[in-house]
């Protein structure tokens, strides 16, 4: 049978929901999706909808979402629609929803910045150079099997989490001297989740399109989606 996904996109325009989803339609074409794409959460409400759909793709950043569309939501993921996205699309998602922060069981807290005598007053002064390290489960796990650990300039994220994520990959926000904190702290990078029938995948780069295109990453989203989908 045909399998369905449903890409879901929108909120903040600063990670570019329309650019960063359409580089991963032909994927899911390619790997015989139906796709329907979505410009809003409205279809989480839709009972029929959500029932028929194998896997949902969501690049929301920020905004907000109703408990009629959340509750749409969480009962299609609990009866096994897969779940996945990238960066705030997915982790930095309805902030105001303590149900939504449940379910995806990781939640963006802060990228650190730059040196302050280094910045320019734009976006790029949250651009760190760091490495994502491939966890003992992730070399295992289909989604980042073979992979090695890799490097990146961009946002880091800063992730609060609980231990009922499944971590394939980290990175570590070190102490420096112009933070408040005061030793290194381990993020999760790329998570799943078992969530009633259905499975959740996270992953954290991709601010911006080009993060998106680096071969790792691009490999971990492709590979996230097809885990997730619908298995039963």
């Amino acid at each position: 049978m045909t399998p369905t996904a449903l890409v879901v996109r929108g909120g903040w325009d600063g990670h570019e929901p329309v650019a960063a989803t359409e580089l991963f339609l032909p994927f899911l074409r390619d790997h015989g999706y139906d796709v329907r794409v979505e410009g809003s959460t409205d279809v989480y409400a839709d009972a029929d909808a959500m029932a028929a759909t194998d896997l949902i793709v969501q690049s929301v950043t920020m905004s907000e979402i109703s408990s009629e569309q959340l509750a749409g939501l969480m009962a299609a993921v609990e009866a096994g629609t897969g779940l996945t996205g990238w960066h705030g699309g997915i982790a930095d998602s309805f902030r105001a929803s303590s149900d939504y922060l449940q379910l995806v069981g990781g939640q963006f807290a802060t990228h650190p910045g730059r040196e302050p005598e280094r910045r320019v007053g734009d976006q790029t002064d949250n651009y760190l150079p760091y490495t994502v390290e491939i966890t003992d489960l992730g070399r295992e796990h289909p989604i980042t099997a073979g992979l090695e650990s890799f490097d990146l300039d961009t946002e880091q994220y800063w992730v609060l989490h609980d231990d009922l994520i499944d971590v394939l990959a980290t990175t570590t926000h070190p102490s420096q001297p112009w933070q408040p904190w005061h030793r290194p702290v381990t993020s999760p990078v790329v998570w799943t989740r078992s969530w009633g029938a259905g499975r959740i995948v996270v992953s954290t780069p991709g601010h911006s399109v080009e993060v998106l295109k680096n071969a790792s990453v691009r490999t971990i989203v492709e590979r996230g989606m097809l885990w997730a989908t619908r298995t039963a």
